[in-house]
């Protein structure tokens, strides 16, 4: 009886709010609602594609990359990837950028890491990742190659190919570097005071 009671009492209130009882629409407009969410600026998910993996040698570059990947808001996921063949450099290259390619999740931002892209200063890349959450991208994926570089198709179809300096770094400790450079955008998004100009 109290079952029954409290059945009416919900539709009837449903009824005098103005909102309908048969609720098999309420799927579509909650993914409506969810929709406007990402476009009003919901967090997107980031991904640092990397070739080759991270071996004991590479424990405290890793430790690093942990230590400020952990601090960062946006999901983030590791993607390492390897080339199983014995190729020549350039094809080595070709297969590196088609295995970093498939990586990345349909209709994600690609940023590419390398040596000839362009130069930001911490203030303007954490303007393009606000930009990127803002205009409601789900995905933005990171691609680091290896020590030979990236392959052309990768850096051709990127949409921003960004430089972490003119030095030469190991490409462990550049995935420590990128993810410190997410976490101040991070900061300086929010105003938190670790980012000093």
């Amino acid at each position: 009886m109290e079952r029954a009671a409290a059945g009416a009492w919900i539709a009837a209130r449903r009824r005098a709010g103005g909102e309908r009882e048969d609720t098999r629409g309420d799927d579509r407009l909650k993914r409506r609602r969810e929709s406007r969410h990402r476009a009003a600026g919901a967090t997107p998910r980031l991904l640092v594609a990397t070739v080759g993996r991270a071996g004991r040698a590479g424990a405290h570059e890793v430790a690093l990359f942990d230590r400020y990947a952990a601090r960062i808001s946006f999901p983030l996921a590791v993607k390492e990837v390897r080339s199983r063949r014995a190729l020549t450099a350039p094809d080595a290259v070709r297969h590196e950028g088609e295995l970093l390619l498939k990586a990345v999740p349909d209709g994600a931002v690609v940023v590419a890491l390398d040596a000839a892209g362009k130069t930001l200063t911490s203030a303007a890349f954490a303007k393009r990742l606000g930009a990127w959450r803002d205009g409601g991208v789900k995905d933005v994926a990171f691609l680091i190659g290896s020590a030979d570089g990236l392959d052309g198709a990768v850096t051709g179809g990127a949409e921003l190919v960004l430089s972490l300096g003119t030095m030469t770094w190991p490409h462990l400790l550049a995935r420590a570097m990128l993810a410190e450079q997410i976490y101040r955008a991070q900061c300086i998004l929010s105003g938190h005071p670790y980012h000093r100009e």
